[in-house]
């Protein structure tokens, strides 16, 4: 490399490109942050979210999409949801229907966070919330099932609402089995599968048995 140092690079050869930084650039932290943002534009941004896993839900295939940004609100809303609606059954007919918020309350969360530990002893490759948020979110179908069952027992409680209620909540029941799985299934090891499918049968299940057995008071 003797010769490079008599090299000498002519000022009338152009330079090409730009090397200049603009001076209003901004770092990425920067761009995606949400503190100087106004609160209606965070809370349309926040719903958008959760209808869009709505959606996920709705038409589930194998996707990371609850996955990627989990959140609480949907199942929250949904679980509040849910209970209200269960809220004031024949079983209950003694008092204002009170406690049978709390059972159905507790018996999602703690299901859901049964359901979680059991994946991650399992060997589960997710997050314990994010765990939470598909069990969460894929309650959805059970609440639709719920909603349609309080309309039919606006017109009776025979044979035949009896009969359209057990299709509606067998229908859903086997929509949120299938939608929960296919969003935890990449997530377990292959041989253990079976052993993380059974227990959301189940919590599923317990959820269904009281939606199809609910009159209301």
């Amino acid at each position: 490399f003797a010769g490079l140092a008599d090299v000498s690079i002519s000022e009338d050869i152009p330079v090409e490109g730009e090397i200049t930084v603009p001076v209003g650039s901004h770092s990425p932290d920067e761009v995606y942050s949400t503190l100087d943002e106004p609160v209606k534009d965070t809370i349309m941004r926040d719903l958008k979210a959760v209808g869009k896993k709505f959606v996920h839900v709705m038409y589930p295939k194998k996707s990371s999409a609850l996955l990627r940004d989990w959140d609480l609100w949907g199942p929250l809303v949904l679980c509040v949801s849910l209970a209200l609606m269960l809220q004031g059954g024949s079983a209950d007919s003694k008092d204002d229907g009170g406690p049978q918020f709390a059972e159905v309350f507790v018996i999602i969360w703690f299901g859901a966070v049964v359901i979680t530990l059991n994946s991650k002893l399992l060997g589960g490759t997710i997050s314990f919330f994010q765990s939470l948020c598909v069990l969460g979110y894929c309650v959805l179908p059970l609440t639709v099932a719920m909603l349609v069952c309080r309309l039919v027992l606006l017109a009776g409680s025979g044979t035949v609402s009896f009969i359209i209620r057990l299709i509606v909540v067998v229908a859903m029941f086997g929509w949120s089995t299938l939608a929960s799985t296919a969003f935890l299934a990449d997530s377990q090891p292959p041989n253990r599968k079976a052993l993380v499918v059974y227990p959301i049968f189940l919590f599923y299940f317990v959820i269904s048995w009281m939606i199809l057995t609910f009159t209301p008071q």
